[in-house]
C-alpha cells in the first residue's frame, strides 16, 4: 500500500490546496457582512465538531496518560495565539489586502519555521535551507514584479 511518507506528503498538498481554498471562500463569506472574529469562531468550531469525533477514534485519548503542566500551557498558547489569533488576523488582512495578496504570507511560514527551529531549538542552517530560502525569495520577487520591469530587454 502507501506508505506513510507518501500519506503524510499529500497531506501537506491537501492543506496546501484548503489554504487557498480558504483565502478565496473567506473573501464570499466576508461579503455577506461577517466580521473576521465571528468567522475565525465559525470556522474554528465547525472543524472542532468535524475533528473531534476523528481524534476519539483515531488517538484513543482515554488510554493515554494526562499531560504535565508545560504541554497543557503550550496546547493553550497554540490554540489562542497560532491559531485564533492567527485566524482572526487572517480575516481581517483578507478584508484590507484581498485573497491574492493574503496568499502572499504563506511563503513566509517556512522561513519563520526555519528562524525558529534555528533559534530555539537549536538546528543547523544547512545549504539546502540556504537554497529553499533563495527560492522563495526569488518566487516573492517574481510575484511582485519590480525586479523583472527594471530588466533591460
Amino acid at each position: 500500500g502507501i506508505g506513510i511518507a507518501v500519506l503524510a506528503q499529500l497531506a501537506v498538498l491537501v492543506a496546501s490546496l484548503a489554504y487557498t481554498f480558504g483565502g478565496l471562500y473567506g473573501r464570499k463569506i466576508q461579503a455577506m457582512g461577517l466580521t473576521p472574529l465571528g468567522i475565525s469562531t465559525g470556522q474554528l468550531i465547525a472543524s472542532s465538531v468535524i475533528l473531534i469525533p476523528v481524534a476519539l477514534l483515531a488517538d484513543e485519548p482515554w488510554t493515554l496518560s494526562l499531560p504535565g503542566t508545560e504541554i497543557i500551557i503550550a496546547v493553550i498558547a497554540l490554540a489562542s495565539v497560532s491559531t485564533a489569533f492567527a485566524y482572526i488576523l487572517f480575516f481581517r488582512i483578507l478584508a484590507t489586502a484581498g485573497a491574492t495578496n493574503l496568499m502572499l504570507v504563506t511563503f513566509l511560514i517556512p522561513v519563520s519555521a526555519l528562524a525558529l527551529g534555528i533559534l530555539i531549538l537549536g538546528e543547523v542552517l544547512e545549504t539546502r535551507h540556504i537554497v529553499g530560502l533563495l527560492c522563495i525569495g526569488a518566487g516573492l520577487a517574481a510575484i511582485d514584479g519590480r525586479l523583472l520591469r527594471k530588466l533591460p530587454g
